[in-house]
């Protein structure tokens, strides 16, 4: 880990592994700064959690509205926002600049909110995020209220997931649509037998 870096960043993650064996018993190594905001809410992480620097979990409610699983890399700058319940798998590796909520500034669907409420007066409406395990999740991407992704699953730059992904598929675009699957040993494009 500390080979790849120069003298003052070899300095600042060793300062920060001591930190992480400190605060985040359990996991690899968690940079700073690191904001974790949410009164009486927590979240847990699994074995081998790393994070980069600049992440921000934002957490609502009682309980426990955010689980992480084992081996989980959250590269920097990684904003996620966990009302009612956001679950990522194990081996999930997110690129920086991500953003992943479950909930929202009032509602776009059944009860529509009025467009001439300031936002901020808004009821936050919340639908639960879910993420498989050995998720790949890409530079800039959005992972949106109510979504569901598969296993194996990969999320191009800058997608945004607006609607549930299934198993071993290749996401991008805006919205994200599927572009390949893995089907008998390969990645062929979508449609393709």
């Amino acid at each position: 880990m500390f080979g790849q870096y120069g003298p003052s960043e070899t300095f600042k993650n060793i300062w920060a592994l001591l930190l992480t064996k400190v605060l985040f018993p359990g996991a690899r190594l968690v940079r700073r700064p690191f904001y974790l905001r949410g009164g009486k809410c927590r979240f847990v992480y699994g074995e081998g959690f790393t994070c980069g620097y600049s992440c921000r979990f934002d957490l609502a409610g009682d309980g426990t509205p955010l689980i992480v699983g084992k081996n989980c890399k959250i590269n920097d700058r990684v904003h996620i926002s966990a009302h009612e319940s956001v679950v990522i798998g194990d081996n999930v590796l997110m690129a920086s600049n991500i953003f992943i909520s479950d909930n929202s500034h009032g509602s776009y669907d059944d009860d529509p909110s009025l467009p001439d409420m300031a936002p901020d007066d808004r009821k936050i409406v919340t639908k639960p995020v879910h993420i498989g395990d050995n998720v790949w999740i890409g530079e800039g991407a959005a992972v949106m209220p109510g979504v569901t992704i598969g296993n194996g699953v990969i999320i191009g730059t800058n997608a945004v997931v607006t609607h549930d992904v299934p198993d071993n598929v290749i996401v991008a675009g805006v919205p994200a649509k599927p572009i390949k699957r893995f089907v008998g040993g390969g990645w062929l494009p979508s449609g393709k037998r």
